[in-house]
């Protein structure tokens, strides 16, 4: 099979997390012999915000960990339209041009015969309604939703069966546990501040109870105003700035726990879909400790896979727990990795996607 996937950006992980499972996916299908192609813009906001802060050497860990997948970067439709010819499959994600995402349904229109998919791995459908619906979705056969809670959001537009939750998951080719342990210290917590969607929770979930249970806590990530970063240091966390995602198990192993919490969007208006984190961390043997969140689709097992916390005061006795107990974490580790190892590798999500493939594609070849 030829599959060509549009992203925003393959190269670039800056605020951009789908480029996490992305690489894992298509790294999958090149192993199993697929032709794999990875379409990005010439200018993307998060490969663009990359350079201005680390310049090239801000690329150097995807390449380093995935020289195996070498994008092909376009200008415009007319690029994208020759470097489809032949493809049998082809995948855009939502954070394309809506003219792109047009251009490549009107191919579809006009007798193409691949199968072509829409994927959404972003709460926009319900945060920002009219921004999905910019898009022109004729002729495209089908919506891979990253959580039930999104396939619903679609069905009720009339996608019906035409719909797929397709959930995130871990590359355990690269997210694994260290094949050597080292000393673990501290707490790390690896997430962009984003749009204040989840400062309160931040601090009554990570930053205080880091604090009380005596816990040196490492910070990553993107986007943090001098208002985060004032409130960071006055709880006594190190703010590091942006870890290149390829980077993250190495940062994983060098520490006790992270903690997941979760954006509001994602506890409210679309419940149960987790951060790709929860994914990576559980395949790297961290324990993880997460406040409040519904596991709504039964994905994994709360208080075995790990530590979920009604308020900061049980976070911060979590804490220290996980930080006493060799027992507890070795216990949280081992619960946390079978789930992953039996149900959320990119290996799965791609017999998965073969599958819908099939599915879509029998009533044609049916006639045929």
């Amino acid at each position: 099979m030829r599959l060509a996937y549009l992203t925003h950006s393959l190269e670039s992980c800056w605020n951009h997390g789908n480029a996490h499972f992305l690489r894992g996916v298509l790294a999958e299908m090149q192993e199993r012999g697929h032709d794999v192609l990875a379409l990005e813009p010439v200018e993307s906001w998060s490969r663009d915000n990359l350079l201005r802060d680390h310049g090239e050497a801000g690329l150097d860990a995807f390449r380093a960990a995935y020289p195996q997948l070498q994008p092909r970067r376009y200008r415009n439709a007319g690029d994208i339209e020759a470097a489809l010819d032949g493809a049998d499959l082809i995948i855009v994600h939502e954070w394309n041009e809506p003219a792109i995402v047009a251009a490549v349904g009107r191919l579809r229109r006009l007798g193409a015969r691949f199968t072509l998919l829409f994927h959404d791995t972003h709460h926009r459908a319900v945060s920002d309604p009219e921004a999905i619906r910019r898009f022109d979705l004729e002729g495209y056969d089908g919506v891979l939703a990253f959580g039930e809670a999104l396939s619903a959001v679609y069905r009720r537009w009339g996608w019906g069966g035409r719909v797929f939750t397709w959930h995130e998951a871990a590359d355990t080719r690269l997210f694994h546990p260290p094949t050597t342990e080292v000393a673990r210290d501290g707490l790390v917590w690896i997430g962009n501040w984003g749009d204040e969607e989840r400062s309160e929770e931040l601090e009554r979930f990570l930053l205080q109870p880091a604090e009380e249970a005596g816990l040196r806590l490492d910070i990553h990530g993107v986007r943090y105003p001098d208002h985060a970063l004032r409130m960071l240091a006055a709880h006594g966390a190190r703010y590091r700035g942006w870890l290149p995602n390829a980077r993250a198990p190495e940062v994983f192993a060098r520490h006790l726990a992270t903690v997941h919490v979760p954006r509001r969007f994602y506890l409210d208006l679309l419940p149960g879909i987790p951060t790709i984190r929860v994914f990576e961390a559980l395949a790297c043997g961290i324990p993880l400790l997460c406040s409040p969140w519904r596991d709504a689709e039964g994905l994994f097992r709360p208080g075995q896979d790990y530590l979920v916390a009604r308020d900061g005061a049980e976070m911060t006795r979590y804490l220290r727990a996980v930080q006493e107990d060799a027992g507890l974490r070795a216990s949280l580790v081992a619960y946390g990795l079978e789930s992953i190892r039996a149900r959320h590798t990119c290996a799965h999500r791609v017999e998965e996607l073969l599958g819908i493939v099939a599915r879509l594609r029998a009533p044609t070849e049916a006639v045929a």
